[in-house]
């Protein structure tokens, strides 16, 4: 949840110009104007947010989140995108939170308020994917932010940490549970406990990230081209499948296989159901309904 200065900088490959050129939209949700953010649509079915706070170096607090959480929320709105794409610069995906809007806060002010209860009202209840390209700093609520979307990708040079316990304070949003969940519980405590760094490559190696790229550029292409893969699924069996994974972080495997079954078995009241089988039978492409 903190912001840190950074000892070197990671040599700049990635030129936001070299992104696929916006010749039109494709969705109406980049018709909103942010100052925090910037919204595009550059592939057909896929949404793209990028943190746009350079001279914080991405730093998170409630007037971007206020701008994050409404884009997220007419992304999955609209029809014309199945799955979303976060990321920020080469240099920072998000350094951490601002620290200049917590340093005085009291505790009646943080428990009172529920600070922070924002940051992931929004993008835990979202319907359609979310995948996150991670590049350059992604340190206690960039980490924390990273690590509540469905997919990460990282550049190996990305640096992922947790290093509140050196502000006197732990984790605020999510850091010590899901950071847990992914790496297990001494690795978990290894890195919160000492508030040390860890990288992009590492963060492949432990399960952290699904994929792990050179550069930046090649990490935003690659989140976009799956995005872009996703939408091109049956939306009913994406958002499904969503659930599915999701309820296994929640369940015991027996509780979760059951509900797996139920949302399967749920499946065969749809016209995708029809249509996927149908087309595999004959040996040809489906054309989702969404339906």
């Amino acid at each position: 949840m903190s912001t840190f200065k950074v000892a070197r900088s990671i040599p700049r490959k990635f030129v936001p110009s070299s992104l696929p050129r916006i010749n039109r939209s494709y969705s109406t949700a980049t018709e909103s104007s942010y100052e925090y953010l910037k919204v595009t649509s550059p592939k057909p079915g896929v949404g793209l947010i990028t943190l746009n706070r350079p001279k914080a170096l991405n730093a998170l607090f409630t007037p971007l989140f206020v701008e994050l959480n409404d884009s997220l929320r007419k992304f999955d709105a609209d029809k014309a995108i199945g799955a979303i794409v976060l990321t920020g610069s080469e240099k920072a995906f998000a350094a951490g939170a601002d620290i200049k809007e917590m340093k005085d806060k009291s505790f009646a002010d943080a428990y009172g308020q529920d600070f922070i209860e924002l940051w992931s009202s929004t993008i835990t209840s979202l319907r359609k994917p979310l995948i996150s390209a991670v590049n350059g700093y992604a340190l206690g609520g960039g980490c924390e932010l990273a690590l509540m979307t469905d997919i990460i990708y990282t550049s190996s040079s990305a640096a992922f940490g947790q290093p509140e316990i050196k502000l006197g304070v732990i984790p605020g949003a999510g850091g010590s549970q899901r950071l847990t969940r992914a790496v297990g519980k001494s690795k978990a405590m290894d890195l919160i406990l000492t508030g040390r760094n860890f990288s992009g490559k590492e963060a492949y190696e432990w399960g952290v990230a699904a994929k792990c790229f050179e550069t930046a550029e090649e990490c935003v292409e690659g989140a976009l081209a799956t995005a872009e893969k996703i939408s091109g699924m049956g939306r009913l069996a994406v958002k499904a499948a969503k659930e599915a994974v999701n309820k296994s972080q929640d369940l015991g495997v027996r509780d979760g296989v059951e509900y797996e079954r139920r949302v399967f078995h749920g499946l065969f009241g749809s016209r995708d159901q029809k249509i996927g089988m149908t087309a595999f039978a004959e040996k040809r492409k489906a054309e989702w309904s969404n339906e």
